[in-house]
């Protein structure tokens, strides 16, 4: 999972850089031969993409070297945490699987929710059997904690 994610970010990476030092500069080159710079819609939006994409870079090589510094030793054999797939079942009988993942990969619609968000942060440290109590802007919700597959149970089964 780990791989997985620095692969992408490396590969997203690349390909911003790419853009950044190739094709802006050539279409802001453009967009100036067009003449006055005040008035200019192309070279205004060239720039305004590039200050987007010197800030998504940014982003990208914090979350890089905060990855890189990711022990997977540290993280619990027992209890969930980054990369866990909990089974809860909710107090209705409701039952949901969830995959704990960082913020930016966060879908819900997939099962993928962040070690950040309110169920998240509940989630986080607790042990098959226990009790989780999140509060909702819809009101207190209630999980047991059916079945936790850890980042190290998921990676011994796909080794």
């Amino acid at each position: 999972m780990k791989s997985q994610l620095l692969k992408r970010f490396e590969d997203e990476l690349q390909a911003l850089e790419r853009e950044l030092k190739r094709e802006l500069p050539q279409e802001i080159r453009r967009a100036r031969e067009l003449g006055d710079l005040r008035e200019n819609a192309e070279y205004q939006a060239a720039k305004e993409r590039q200050g987007l994409v010197q800030a998504r870079i940014g982003m990208l090589q914090k979350r890089l070297s905060e990855l890189a510094l990711l022990n997977l030793d540290k993280i619990p054999r027992d209890r969930a945490a980054f990369g866990s797939t909990v089974h809860v079942r909710e107090a209705d009988g409701t039952s949901m699987v969830y995959r704990l993942v960082m913020p930016e990969d966060a879908d819900v619609e997939r099962g993928l929710i962040s070690t950040a968000s309110p169920i998240g942060r509940a989630l986080v440290g607790k042990e098959e059997g226990d009790e989780v109590n999140v509060p909702t802007p819809n009101g207190q919700r209630s999980f047991e904690l059916v079945k936790l597959v850890t980042i190290h149970d998921d990676n011994q089964q796909r080794g």
